[in-house]
């Protein structure tokens, strides 16, 4: 036994020895080897590829391991955008080349992107496009460019918009697992899919509104980069009038056809480079990382503090996915507090989630605004909790097809009585008072709790209206005929007064600034997350594994329905969620 014990301690040890030893080299590679800059030649090209970019903001880490261990890359869309309007500038830079990008960010990241793509080429510098096929989205934003190739045996997507919802009714009926839901809000459907067997008029009627809203603003801006008018664009959607390479040249959805070396040896011809020499590249991460480093120099006294809502909203203290009352409430407070600091912008990307947490957030910006003024900045969503952070803001701005609005709240509980019924099992509660017991799933609700639970909703459903009426300077009623849980885009949430401006970011920065009376300042990124070690291992590779392996077995489309079911099961209490999973295609 005891010789088994040494083997046994010796392994340990080895294993410890050899954890440390990795971790100490990473740790000591990081710290020495984190601050080299790729130099940037002259007559560059900056590659745009934005398959590493996840959110506006990458997130900072007061713990240096997580710092090491995270798997962000250290910038963010916003920190992109940056450099792309430094890039102008900037002598060395030529040219911006697009070159086959996918990403996951959303449309109204692309809009904001555009942007800042349309006032690179204002400076007279150009932007090239090519893929060897082009989704609809990645359409929208290659678009944009001066010229726009495709590979002879690609393909360009260009259809229209449409969402999917799955209905869950029969599914309930046959397996005996039932979802109770409790809400206020005629559009409020994240919950319609337990309840029926088809979309409702009401729903049906808001994503209609929503997609053809969303459509607009993208052909909009297609049209105005490619010269084509509107009604020309929609024949061609309808008609499928672009779904080869000839057939989108011939629309002029195209410009060249054509491999992907002739492209570069006409990037080459462009820059009067000669031979079989290649032009100078430099990929938007490490032009991103580099002008990050120089934008450090800023000394401008005065700051406006960014902090970034981004991800569902939760309680805890939240990361660059989640939005937790924690890091946001201690975000504000320490701007607050700074005499720097002269005003806030909130960037907000968030379907919503916990109300509780909502209302904490809102409460602490309604501190903050006293002493500070507080701009909104919305990205992709800022929809029902979303929504409820930003509504007392100074200013609020969104892009036209930012999905906001979505004022509502349900509760949802899950009830398995149907199927232990069938399975054989019977629950039997024990109490000293009436109301005494908790929820059960494995009990039929009373309809006294029901009714209970639905009093709750309501209370939370006029408290967020109040707060949407009187941070909007609306009346109850007026707020009320504009909620009920319906979504808006950012154009139509313009006109019925519950967005201030169309515009991105930086717009609202601007904004920030003209309010706070001042003209020369320096942003200041928040929040600054607050991770234990064994939220780090959680982050390691071998932790990560198992959504890349369920992922390649069961396939993305699977992967997201397995998704959509265990986020119902994570919605604990009462929601103030976006109705519905909303995948534009």
């Amino acid at each position: 036994m005891k010789f088994l014990g040494n083997v046994i301690a010796t392994v340990i040890g080895i294993f410890v020895f050899i954890m440390l030893f990795f971790f100490g080299v990473i740790l000591i590679g990081a710290i020495f080897g984190g601050d080299d800059k790729v130099s940037v030649k002259s007559d560059s090209v900056i590659e745009l590829d934005l398959k590493k970019i996840q959110n506006d903001y990458a997130g900072k880490y007061k713990d240096p391991w997580v710092t090491v261990f995270s798997d962000q890359e250290g910038v963010g869309l916003s920190d992109v955008i940056n450099a792309i309007e430094a890039a102008k500038t900037d002598d060395n830079i030529k040219g911006i080349s697009i070159l086959n990008d996918e990403s996951s960010l959303g449309l109204a990241q692309y809009k904001d992107l555009r942007n800042a793509l349309e006032s690179f080429k204002k400076s007279g510098k150009f932007v090239w496009a090519y893929a060897n096929t082009y989704s609809q989205k990645e359409y929208y934003l290659n678009s944009v460019a001066n010229t726009v190739y495709l590979n002879p045996a690609g393909d360009l997507d260009f259809k229209g918009l449409s969402s999917e919802v799955m209905f869950f009714k029969d599914f309930q009926d046959k397996s005996g697992i039932h979802m109770e839901v409790i809400r206020h809000g005629k559009y409020k459907s994240a919950v319609e899919p337990f309840l029926e067997n088809k979309m409702s008029d009401a729903n049906r009627e808001q994503v209609t509104a929503l997609l053809n809203s969303i459509w607009t603003t993208v052909s909009t801006d297609i049209s105005k980069s490619r010269n084509i008018p509107l009604p020309k664009l929609n024949e061609i959607a309808n008609g499928l009038l672009a779904r080869t390479p000839e057939m989108a040249k011939k629309e002029g959805l195209v410009d060249i056809v054509a491999y992907e070396d002739v492209y570069h040896n006409a990037i080459k011809k462009a820059l009067k480079v000669t031979g079989d020499d290649d032009y100078n590249k430099i990929s938007i991460l490490d032009y991103t990382q580099n002008n990050v480093t120089t934008a450090l120099t800023n000394t401008a006294s005065d700051q406006i503090a960014i902090i970034y809502a981004q991800g569902e909203i939760t309680g805890g203290e939240g990361d660059v996915n989640v939005i937790g009352e924690g890091a946001m409430r201690r975000s504000l407070q320490e701007a607050r507090k700074n005499d720097d600091v002269k005003a806030i912008v909130l960037r907000i990307d968030s379907p919503g989630g916990s109300a509780l947490t909502s209302d904490l957030i809102w409460r602490e910006i309604e501190i903050t605004k006293k002493v500070k003024p507080v701009v909104v900045s919305m990205g992709n969503y800022a929809a029902s909790g979303g929504y409820y952070i930003a509504c007392n803001a100074n200013k609020i701005f969104a892009e036209s097809n930012t999905i906001t609005g979505s004022i509502g709240v349900f509760g949802i509980l899950p009830n398995f009585s149907p199927l232990a019924n069938k399975l054989g099992i019977n629950t039997e509660q024990v109490k000293t008072h009436e109301n005494s017991a908790n929820y059960s799933p494995f009990v039929p609700v009373d309809e006294k709790f029901k009714a209970f639970t639905l009093e709750g909703v309501e209370h939370i459903y006029n408290t967020f209206v109040t707060h949407v009426a009187q941070g909007r300077k609306m009346t109850f009623a007026q707020v009320d005929a504009i909620a009920q849980g319906r979504v808006w885009s950012g154009s139509e949430a313009l006109k019925i007064g519950l967005v201030d401006k169309i515009g991105g970011l930086n717009d609202a920065i601007a904004e920030a600034a003209k309010i706070a009376k001042i003209k020369s300042y320096s942003t200041q990124n928040y929040p600054e997350y607050e991770k234990t070690f064994s939220d780090l291992l959680a982050n390691l590779p071998f932790a990560q594994s198992k959504e890349a392996f369920i992922k390649e077995e069961i396939g993305e489309e699977n992967y997201l329905m397995l998704e959509q079911v265990k986020r119902f099961q994570r919605q604990q209490g009462v929601q103030a969620m976006l109705p519905f999973g909303i995948n534009i295609k």
